[in-house]
């Protein structure tokens, strides 16, 4: 069974049909690609997965139970965790007060408590602490726990919003455009934490990502979207030899992605 799958996924916004009946399939311990050209739905269709869109028709679903009008934090609850394009931090609060918040359903106290520094409620922010010290330490960020996001390189942001994310234990981790503003040798390491995080954390790991190369190395599926339609999938080196695909990308007449 699927960890996570959409079925004839469509979604119009007025008279405009922003995707169009896509099929989508993640199994246990997979990492998965979605590319496509700018404006193909890629964001789109993670936020019909996540339940920040609705979709028109279709319905998605998590180890085989729809969730398709279940909201966003209740998704999360089921295990699954995302990032976005544009990054989703707290920009007043420290890298270590992030990745804390983060664990918020974690949380067994009530607002009160919470409020009255109960002496139950200081122990479970010790708890948070060091949860939150561990994913750091994880993703190599330890030295920015007190930095505030506002100090930060996009890049860096970007890799700050992955440990806030790892910090809700996800099952499956949802990464939309995670190497936005990372240099080359920046973007294979992270390609190289993600096989890591994979093996490690036994997760699974869709990612949309624009560096083409990147996906081909590290993906076990792709899915490519055009105009909001599936225009192909398959492993890597079927999708690096689809002509359709190279010409999404490259124009009229290219064979190949490389």
């Amino acid at each position: 069974m699927p960890v996570l799958s959409a079925r004839a996924v469509s979604i119009r916004f007025g008279g405009l049909q922003a995707l169009a009946d896509v099929n989508f399939e993640v199994n246990d311990n997979e990492i998965v690609g979605l590319i496509g050209p700018n404006g193909a739905g890629k964001t789109t269709f993670f936020n019909c997965i996540t339940g920040f869109y609705t979709p028109t028709e279709g319905d998605v679903f998590i180890r085989g139970e729809r969730v398709t009008d279940l909201r966003p934090d209740q998704r999360t609850i089921q295990g699954v965790g995302r990032t976005f394009q544009h990054v989703g931090l707290v920009r007043s609060f420290t890298v270590l007060e992030n990745v804390m918040v983060a664990q918020h359903r974690k949380v067994k106290y009530g607002l009160f408590s919470g409020l009255t520094g109960m002496p139950w409620t200081l122990e479970e922010e010790k708890v948070l602490r060091s949860r939150a010290y561990e994913v750091l330490d994880y993703m190599g960020l330890t030295h920015l726990a007190d930095e505030k996001p506002s100090g930060l390189s996009y890049g860096m942001l970007k890799q700050v919003e992955v440990a806030a994310v790892l910090g809700t234990d996800p099952d499956v981790l949802m990464l939309d455009e995670p190497l936005a503003g990372l240099g080359p040798e920046e973007s294979d390491e992270f390609g190289q934490r993600l096989l890591e995080m994979r093996r490690d954390l036994s997760l699974t790991i869709v990612v949309i990502e624009h560096h083409v190369p990147f996906m081909l190395r590290v993906c076990d599926y792709i899915y490519v979207l055009n105009f909001g339609r599936l225009l192909a999938e398959g492993k890597p080196e079927a999708i690096r030899q689809n002509r359709d695909v190279a010409e999404a990308y490259l124009g009229e007449g290219a064979a190949t992605l490389a």
